[in-house]
Protein backbone atom coordinates (compact mmCIF):
# COMPACT_ATOMS: atom_id res chain seq x y z
CA UNK A 1 0.00 0.00 0.00
CA UNK A 2 1.43 3.21 -0.88
CA UNK A 3 1.93 5.83 2.01
CA UNK A 4 -0.15 8.39 0.59
CA UNK A 5 -4.24 8.75 0.12
CA UNK A 6 -3.29 10.63 -3.61
CA UNK A 7 0.09 8.60 -4.80
CA UNK A 8 2.66 9.93 -6.74
CA UNK A 9 3.10 7.82 -9.88
CA UNK A 10 6.00 7.70 -12.37
CA UNK A 11 5.10 5.76 -15.23
CA UNK A 12 7.28 5.21 -18.46
CA UNK A 13 6.85 4.55 -21.96
CA UNK A 14 3.13 5.98 -21.67
CA UNK A 15 2.85 7.10 -25.59
CA UNK A 16 1.16 4.02 -26.55
CA UNK A 17 -0.05 0.39 -25.03
CA UNK A 18 -0.20 -0.35 -21.26
CA UNK A 19 1.55 2.80 -20.48
CA UNK A 20 -1.02 5.24 -21.80
CA UNK A 21 -3.72 3.39 -20.27
CA UNK A 22 -2.11 3.27 -16.60
CA UNK A 23 -1.55 6.93 -17.57
CA UNK A 24 -4.82 8.13 -18.44
CA UNK A 25 -6.48 5.75 -15.22
CA UNK A 26 -4.72 7.03 -12.38
CA UNK A 27 -5.16 10.46 -13.96
CA UNK A 28 -8.88 10.13 -13.66
CA UNK A 29 -8.62 8.43 -10.30
CA UNK A 30 -7.03 12.01 -9.20
CA UNK A 31 -3.74 10.61 -8.57
CA UNK A 32 -0.38 12.50 -8.91
CA UNK A 33 1.10 11.35 -12.51
CA UNK A 34 4.09 11.83 -13.83
CA UNK A 35 3.37 10.78 -18.00
CA UNK A 36 6.87 9.87 -19.75
CA UNK A 37 7.73 9.05 -23.28
CA UNK A 38 10.82 10.13 -25.34
CA UNK A 39 8.67 12.79 -26.84
CA UNK A 40 6.08 14.57 -24.97
CA UNK A 41 3.73 15.74 -28.08
CA UNK A 42 2.65 12.23 -28.03
CA UNK A 43 1.84 12.28 -24.19
CA UNK A 44 0.88 16.06 -24.34
CA UNK A 45 -3.25 15.10 -24.52
CA UNK A 46 -2.66 12.77 -21.86
CA UNK A 47 -2.10 15.71 -19.36
CA UNK A 48 -4.03 18.63 -21.12
CA UNK A 49 -6.57 20.17 -18.64
CA UNK A 50 -5.35 18.01 -15.29
CA UNK A 51 -3.47 19.97 -12.78
CA UNK A 52 -2.18 16.41 -11.03
CA UNK A 53 -0.10 15.35 -13.95
CA UNK A 54 2.99 16.55 -15.67
CA UNK A 55 4.38 14.91 -19.06
CA UNK A 56 8.04 15.35 -18.65
CA UNK A 57 10.57 13.69 -21.73
CA UNK A 58 11.89 10.46 -20.74
CA UNK A 59 14.88 8.51 -22.99
CA UNK A 60 15.61 5.39 -19.92
CA UNK A 61 18.73 4.67 -22.58
CA UNK A 62 20.29 8.05 -21.41
CA UNK A 63 21.00 8.67 -17.93
CA UNK A 64 20.93 12.89 -18.25
CA UNK A 65 17.38 12.60 -18.94
CA UNK A 66 16.68 9.49 -16.36
CA UNK A 67 17.95 12.54 -13.60
CA UNK A 68 16.01 15.28 -14.97
CA UNK A 69 12.94 13.29 -15.33
CA UNK A 70 13.02 12.16 -11.53
CA UNK A 71 14.06 15.58 -10.46
CA UNK A 72 10.92 17.03 -12.51
CA UNK A 73 8.25 14.70 -10.74
CA UNK A 74 10.66 15.69 -7.39
CA UNK A 75 9.62 18.94 -8.05
CA UNK A 76 6.02 19.09 -8.72
CA UNK A 77 4.91 16.45 -6.25
CA UNK A 78 7.38 15.99 -3.87
CA UNK A 79 8.03 12.32 -3.83
CA UNK A 80 7.39 9.25 -5.59
CA UNK A 81 5.08 6.49 -4.90
CA UNK A 82 4.95 3.93 -7.37
CA UNK A 83 7.24 3.59 -10.25
CA UNK A 84 6.11 1.98 -13.59
CA UNK A 85 8.76 0.52 -15.63
CA UNK A 86 6.93 -0.18 -18.61
CA UNK A 87 9.19 1.32 -21.51
CA UNK A 88 10.91 -1.20 -23.95
CA UNK A 89 10.21 -2.91 -26.87
CA UNK A 90 10.03 -6.42 -28.30
CA UNK A 91 12.55 -7.98 -30.79
CA UNK A 92 12.01 -11.11 -32.61
CA UNK A 93 14.17 -13.10 -34.73
CA UNK A 94 15.74 -16.94 -34.32
CA UNK A 95 18.53 -16.69 -32.11
CA UNK A 96 21.00 -17.50 -34.79
CA UNK A 97 20.04 -14.95 -37.23
CA UNK A 98 19.63 -12.23 -34.41
CA UNK A 99 21.24 -8.67 -35.14
CA UNK A 100 24.21 -8.10 -32.78
CA UNK A 101 22.92 -3.94 -33.07
CA UNK A 102 19.19 -4.71 -32.29
CA UNK A 103 20.30 -6.71 -29.49
CA UNK A 104 22.01 -4.69 -27.75
CA UNK A 105 19.44 -1.74 -28.51
CA UNK A 106 16.99 -3.85 -27.19
CA UNK A 107 18.89 -4.17 -23.86
CA UNK A 108 19.75 -0.69 -23.75
CA UNK A 109 15.82 -0.60 -23.05
CA UNK A 110 14.06 -3.72 -22.03
CA UNK A 111 17.00 -4.49 -18.92
CA UNK A 112 19.83 -1.34 -18.35
CA UNK A 113 17.61 1.54 -19.19
CA UNK A 114 15.02 -0.08 -16.28
CA UNK A 115 17.79 -0.67 -14.18
CA UNK A 116 19.28 2.56 -14.22
CA UNK A 117 15.39 4.31 -13.59
CA UNK A 118 15.05 2.56 -10.64
CA UNK A 119 18.32 2.68 -9.16
CA UNK A 120 16.90 6.60 -9.87
CA UNK A 121 14.06 6.09 -8.05
CA UNK A 122 14.84 3.82 -4.62
CA UNK A 123 16.47 6.93 -2.31
CA UNK A 124 13.33 8.49 -2.30
CA UNK A 125 11.34 5.33 -1.93
CA UNK A 126 14.56 4.33 0.62
CA UNK A 127 14.35 7.70 2.30
CA UNK A 128 10.44 7.62 3.01
CA UNK A 129 10.40 3.51 3.77
CA UNK A 130 7.90 2.85 1.31
CA UNK A 131 6.89 2.20 -2.18
CA UNK A 132 6.02 0.23 -5.09
CA UNK A 133 8.43 -0.88 -7.80
CA UNK A 134 6.26 -2.37 -11.04
CA UNK A 135 8.14 -4.10 -13.70
CA UNK A 136 6.22 -4.65 -16.85
CA UNK A 137 7.83 -7.57 -18.37
CA UNK A 138 5.90 -10.82 -20.01
CA UNK A 139 5.05 -14.27 -20.04
CA UNK A 140 8.34 -14.12 -21.88
CA UNK A 141 9.78 -13.81 -19.17
CA UNK A 142 9.01 -16.82 -17.30
CA UNK A 143 8.81 -18.98 -20.47
CA UNK A 144 10.99 -18.72 -23.94
CA UNK A 145 9.12 -19.20 -27.29
CA UNK A 146 10.58 -19.44 -30.73
CA UNK A 147 11.61 -16.31 -32.31
CA UNK A 148 11.84 -14.81 -29.22
CA UNK A 149 14.78 -15.35 -27.53
CA UNK A 150 16.43 -12.42 -27.17
CA UNK A 151 13.04 -10.54 -25.94
CA UNK A 152 12.66 -13.50 -23.80
CA UNK A 153 16.50 -12.99 -22.37
CA UNK A 154 16.01 -9.28 -21.49
CA UNK A 155 12.53 -10.23 -19.76
CA UNK A 156 14.23 -13.04 -17.98
CA UNK A 157 17.40 -10.77 -16.43
CA UNK A 158 14.45 -8.29 -14.92
CA UNK A 159 12.59 -11.00 -13.46
CA UNK A 160 16.30 -12.30 -11.49
CA UNK A 161 17.06 -8.65 -10.76
CA UNK A 162 13.53 -8.23 -9.56
CA UNK A 163 14.13 -11.55 -6.77
CA UNK A 164 17.37 -9.46 -5.96
CA UNK A 165 15.49 -6.09 -5.26
CA UNK A 166 12.64 -7.41 -3.49
CA UNK A 167 14.89 -9.15 -1.32
CA UNK A 168 16.74 -6.06 -0.67
CA UNK A 169 14.20 -3.47 -0.13
CA UNK A 170 11.78 -5.37 0.97
CA UNK A 171 12.64 -4.79 4.62
CA UNK A 172 12.63 -1.10 3.76
CA UNK A 173 9.17 -1.08 3.01
CA UNK A 174 9.23 -1.27 -0.86
CA UNK A 175 7.22 -3.74 -2.43
CA UNK A 176 8.61 -4.91 -6.17
CA UNK A 177 5.88 -7.08 -8.49
CA UNK A 178 6.87 -8.00 -11.84
CA UNK A 179 3.58 -7.86 -14.14
CA UNK A 180 3.54 -10.35 -17.06
CA UNK A 181 1.22 -10.22 -19.75
CA UNK A 182 0.73 -13.21 -22.14
CA UNK A 183 -1.59 -11.98 -25.68
CA UNK A 184 -2.80 -8.33 -25.08
CA UNK A 185 -4.60 -5.97 -27.96
CA UNK A 186 -2.51 -3.39 -27.62
CA UNK A 187 -0.66 -2.04 -30.67
CA UNK A 188 2.82 -3.67 -29.70
CA UNK A 189 3.07 -6.07 -32.94
CA UNK A 190 2.67 -2.96 -34.80
CA UNK A 191 4.97 -0.11 -33.53
CA UNK A 192 6.89 -1.59 -30.23
CA UNK A 193 7.84 -4.82 -31.85
CA UNK A 194 10.98 -4.93 -34.18
CA UNK A 195 12.01 -7.99 -36.46
CA UNK A 196 14.82 -9.41 -38.31
CA UNK A 197 13.07 -11.63 -40.67
CA UNK A 198 14.65 -15.39 -40.53
CA UNK A 199 15.48 -16.79 -43.95
CA UNK A 200 16.64 -20.12 -43.12
CA UNK A 201 14.49 -23.18 -43.81
CA UNK A 202 15.74 -24.86 -41.13
CA UNK A 203 13.83 -22.16 -39.18
CA UNK A 204 10.42 -21.93 -41.00
CA UNK A 205 8.35 -24.32 -38.57
CA UNK A 206 9.55 -22.54 -35.73
CA UNK A 207 11.05 -18.81 -35.71
CA UNK A 208 9.40 -18.26 -38.77
CA UNK A 209 6.05 -19.57 -38.21
CA UNK A 210 6.04 -17.89 -34.97
CA UNK A 211 6.70 -14.50 -36.65
CA UNK A 212 4.06 -14.60 -38.80
CA UNK A 213 1.77 -15.68 -36.37
CA UNK A 214 1.99 -12.58 -34.64
CA UNK A 215 1.66 -10.32 -37.37
CA UNK A 216 -1.10 -12.13 -38.06
CA UNK A 217 -2.81 -12.17 -34.67
CA UNK A 218 -2.11 -8.40 -33.66
CA UNK A 219 -5.50 -6.84 -32.90
CA UNK A 220 -7.62 -9.70 -32.30
CA UNK A 221 -5.82 -10.44 -29.02
CA UNK A 222 -8.33 -11.64 -25.65
CA UNK A 223 -6.28 -9.05 -23.27
CA UNK A 224 -7.80 -5.99 -22.85
CA UNK A 225 -5.47 -3.28 -21.80
CA UNK A 226 -8.00 -0.99 -19.28
CA UNK A 227 -8.74 -4.14 -17.15
CA UNK A 228 -4.95 -4.64 -16.93
CA UNK A 229 -4.18 -0.95 -15.76
CA UNK A 230 -7.28 -1.39 -13.55
CA UNK A 231 -5.70 -4.68 -11.83
CA UNK A 232 -1.79 -2.95 -11.75
CA UNK A 233 -3.47 -0.09 -9.70
CA UNK A 234 -5.73 -2.17 -7.32
CA UNK A 235 -2.11 -4.41 -6.23
CA UNK A 236 -0.71 -1.02 -5.24
CA UNK A 237 -3.71 -0.80 -2.86
CA UNK A 238 -2.86 -4.08 -1.44
CA UNK A 239 -1.14 -4.48 2.07
CA UNK A 240 0.81 -7.45 0.67
CA UNK A 241 0.51 -7.13 -2.63
CA UNK A 242 1.63 -9.76 -5.20
CA UNK A 243 5.81 -10.63 -6.53
CA UNK A 244 4.29 -11.81 -9.49
CA UNK A 245 0.67 -11.01 -11.62
CA UNK A 246 0.65 -12.58 -14.90
CA UNK A 247 -2.33 -11.03 -17.27
CA UNK A 248 -4.39 -12.59 -19.24
CA UNK A 249 -5.86 -16.30 -19.22
CA UNK A 250 -3.42 -17.90 -21.83
CA UNK A 251 -0.34 -16.64 -20.29
CA UNK A 252 -2.16 -17.76 -16.76
CA UNK A 253 -2.51 -21.07 -18.34
CA UNK A 254 1.12 -21.44 -20.39
CA UNK A 255 3.13 -20.22 -17.11
CA UNK A 256 1.30 -22.70 -14.47
CA UNK A 257 1.89 -25.86 -17.07
CA UNK A 258 5.97 -24.65 -17.70
CA UNK A 259 6.60 -24.00 -13.59
CA UNK A 260 5.24 -27.79 -13.54
CA UNK A 261 6.79 -29.33 -16.08
CA UNK A 262 10.24 -27.60 -14.57
CA UNK A 263 9.07 -28.64 -11.48
CA UNK A 264 8.34 -32.26 -12.34
CA UNK A 265 12.08 -32.46 -14.37
CA UNK A 266 14.35 -31.23 -11.20
CA UNK A 267 12.18 -33.52 -9.13
CA UNK A 268 12.95 -36.47 -11.38
CA UNK A 269 16.78 -36.15 -11.62
CA UNK A 270 17.32 -35.21 -8.08
CA UNK A 271 19.36 -38.22 -7.70
CA UNK A 272 22.05 -36.83 -10.11
CA UNK A 273 21.86 -33.43 -8.24
CA UNK A 274 22.46 -34.19 -5.32
CA UNK A 275 25.06 -36.61 -6.24
CA UNK A 276 26.89 -33.65 -6.80
CA UNK A 277 27.76 -33.07 -3.62
CA UNK A 278 30.93 -33.76 -1.92
CA UNK A 279 30.78 -37.81 0.11
CA UNK A 280 29.36 -37.18 3.82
Amino acid sequence: MTAHSTPVWLISGCSTGFGRELAQQTIARGFKVVVTARHTDAIADLVDGHDNALAVALDVTQQASIDQAVKAALDAFGTIDVLVNNAGYGYQSSVEEGVESEIRAQFDANVFGLFALTRAVLPVMRKARSGHVINITSVAGLIGFASSGYYSASKHAVEGWSDALALEAGPLGIHVTCVEPGPFRTDWAGRSLHQTPSTLPEYAETAAARMKATAENSGTQKGDPARAASAMIAITEEDHPPRHLVMGAWGHEAVISKLKERLAEVEAWKQTSVGTDFPE
